[in-house]
């Protein structure tokens, strides 16, 4: 995700990166820092001359149960180190109150170029493989040259580091941890931004993410000189309903122009890029950091969540990166049924009318977080991490893996048949097709309700409202009569043709609960401002995205589709760990447009952002289930037990 949507997250969408965390330190007094830590601020030169802003905060004397030598527990951030001011102190800091009751020195830094460090902001700057002078500078280089600073003038620490950070701050722990300093010992990227332009927040299967984006670049323009303010643009002008807003703007491009009026700061380029880099190409390519993830030598845990809207993509890149190039070092996956951050504080024991079992979150934190730091900075006996320790929804259970996926997960075929059907079976002779017509004028919209943001609750929201449109075809199973759980991607493979020359496919993996579905006991809590939800019939969101037919055979160079022509979509889709319970139903949705979670496609093959009225065409759209022409959506099933 961009940074202007990380600078927007707290106070805008779901607070998980400061306020989330807040929750997690409730046990504390507020003063608790304050009586327990001393504070300093220093400006850390870096090798090309350019000096970071950083707070250190070092356990007092006397006021935990050992006296030290202290682990490093750094933070890199582009959001600020507040508050400034040796008297001014954080009402919590770390990862969690545990490591906060336990004495650590924490480390807080401004990167280069935001708030009161100097140097430039390069958005994701791109790493440096070869180095040939002090002017090649990057965030591993300047994590390097911080780390031997605090070593040499922080008194007693151990001379061992860790490093955490969530949503852009875990982009700036995996940069920081390549080549990475010998005093690192522990890493934790969670949720790291990776590879922005496939399914991690700017472009999803070539699908600009229209809301997300621009409600955040909208209202945030960069520093132009270290300083702990920033300039604020006028209002974005969304209003309360972002569909009638987006819909009356008509193309993408006008939003560009509507960010900048006259009189007003310049608009933000880092919308611009987003907006204008359509396919992938080099600036993209250039902020792979998937691609860089080398030399590394400390342990390592990636952390992300399956109702993740920002980042789901980028925890497997990155841990599937590291694990692949770091051969020998310790690296574990850990993934619960957690929004973006949302293992940082509270309970995350639902989402929406969803509820999972017990507590996740708090069990992450005092469980698997936390002892995960303690042994590698501290030498505490601990349990050795396995590869993959992940959270399977539906039946709201931990597992423990040697592999993700699973060994064990084998992959089938979900067919789509005739009269709706959908099956493991493949379909026998010619079973025909189903058409729908697509109208940008008249998009799908991807919530059901009202909204001038981008609800994190759409994850696994209930998708019946779609269901009903006639613009959306519906595929689903007889009841189970067992249980299915699916673990890894999500892979639809769709026979289709349009009489458009670009068009979307929009593919919704749903989860639909038996018309007599009564919630359990323990599900008491589905009160939200109101009474109980009827769950019976909900149709629960377990993966849904997009794919812009153009990049079906390039991501690089887009081609049309030839109007009525059969044409072949294939794509996957992130990562699930889902259990269908017996009496539920396996439903598939595929629609054209969701919006405005995702800019429109007009459906002719031109640059989308700068798309004429005209162009915004009605296309019919053909989805095939025949013996010679199958669609569906291959998943990996897992055996039962």
């Amino acid at each position: 995700m961009s940074l202007v949507k990380r600078s927007f997250i707290v106070s805008a969408i779901i607070g998980c990166l400061i306020s989330a965390v807040a929750i997690a330190q409730s046990s504390v007094p507020d003063d608790f820092v304050r009586t327990h830590y001393t504070k300093y601020e220093f400006q850390i030169p870096m090798r090309d001359g350019a000096h970071l802003f950083t707070s250190v905060y070092v356990p007092k004397s006397g006021m935990f149960p050992t006296e030290g030598p202290w682990p490093i527990m750094m933070d890199r951030t582009p959001y600020g180190v507040a508050p400034y001011g040796e008297d001014k102190f954080k009402t919590s800091i770390g990862p969690s109150v545990e490591f906060e009751k336990a004495g650590y020195i924490f480390v807080y830094q401004d990167v280069r170029g935001r708030y009161m460090s100097e140097g430039d902001f390069i958005e994701m700057r791109p790493h440096i493989d070869m180095k040939k002078s002090n002017k090649d500078v990057d965030d591993s280089s300047d994590t390097y040259d911080s780390i031997e600073f605090l070593l040499k003038h922080v008194p007693n620490n151990n001379g061992r580091v860790g490093i955490w950070g969530t949503s852009y701050p875990g982009f700036f722990t995996s940069a920081s941890i390549i080549d990475s300093h010998p005093a690192i010992k522990a890493a934790s990227p969670q949720a790291p931004m990776t590879d922005l332009f496939f399914s991690d927040d700017a472009y999803h299967g070539g699908a600009f993410m229209l809301s997300a984006n621009y409600s955040f670049y909208s209202n945030f323009t960069p520093f132009t000189k270290p300083g702990t303010d920033s300039v604020r643009l006028p209002p974005n002008g969304i209003g309360p309903d972002s569909y009638a807003f987006y819909l009356k703007m008509g193309a993408t491009s006008n939003l560009d122009v509507f960010m900048n009026p006259p009189g007003a700061p310049p608009r933000n380029p880092l919308f611009t890029d987003q907006l204008r880099h359509t396919t992938y190409d080099a600036y993209w390519k250039a902020r792979d950091l998937s691609q860089h993830m080398h030399n590394i030598h400390c342990a390592i845990m990636v952390v992300g969540g399956w109702f993740d809207a920002e980042d789901i993509s980028g925890p497997m890149k990155t841990f599937r990166a590291i694990d692949k190039d770091n051969p020998g070092i310790t690296s574990t996956l850990v993934f619960g049924p957690w929004t973006h951050g949302g293992w940082n504080g509270g309970t995350g024991d639902h989402l929406g009318d969803v509820y999972f079992d017990g507590s996740p979150s708090e069990y992450f934190r005092q469980n698997i977080q936390f002892p995960f730091f303690e042994h590698y900075l501290r030498d505490v006996p601990v349990k050795a991490l396995p590869k993959a320790y992940v959270f399977e929804t539906g039946s709201n259970a931990w597992h423990q893996y040697d592999a993700w996926p699973p060994k064990p997960a084998t992959p089938k075929m979900l067919y789509f048949h005739a009269n709706g059907g959908l099956s493991f079976d493949a379909p026998s002779g010619q079973e025909g097709s189903d058409q729908y017509i697509s109208d940008p004028a008249a998009p799908v919209p991807f919530v059901s309700y009202i909204t001038n943001t981008t609800p994190q609750r759409y994850m696994d929201d209930d998708q019946r409202f779609a269901s009903r449109r006639p613009d959306v075809v519906t595929y689903e199973t007889a009841p189970l009569t067992e249980d299915v759980t699916l673990a890894g991607p999500v892979s639809p493979k769709l026979k289709i043709a349009s009489t458009g020359t670009d068009s979307d496919f929009v593919v919704k993996l749903i989860d639909v609960y038996p018309d007599d579905y009564v919630a359990a006991p323990s599900d008491d809590k589905h009160i939200v401002n109101g009474p109980p939800v009827n769950m019976g019939g909900y149709q629960q969101l377990v993966r849904g995205e997009p794919m812009r037919a153009k990049f079906r055979n390039s991501w690089e160079k887009p081609q049309p589709l030839v109007p009525g022509q059969l044409a072949t979509v294939n794509f996957s889709m992130p990562d699930i760990f889902h259990t269908f319970r017996k009496g539920h139903r396996i439903m598939v949705q595929v629609q054209s447009s969701w919006f405005p979670l995702v800019d429109r496609n007009p459906q002719t093959f031109v640059n989308i952002p700068d798309a004429r009225p005209e162009q915004f065409v009605k296309a019919t759209e053909t989805v095939y289930h025949s013996s010679d022409a199958a669609s569906g959506v291959e998943v990996l099933v897992l055996p039962q037990p």
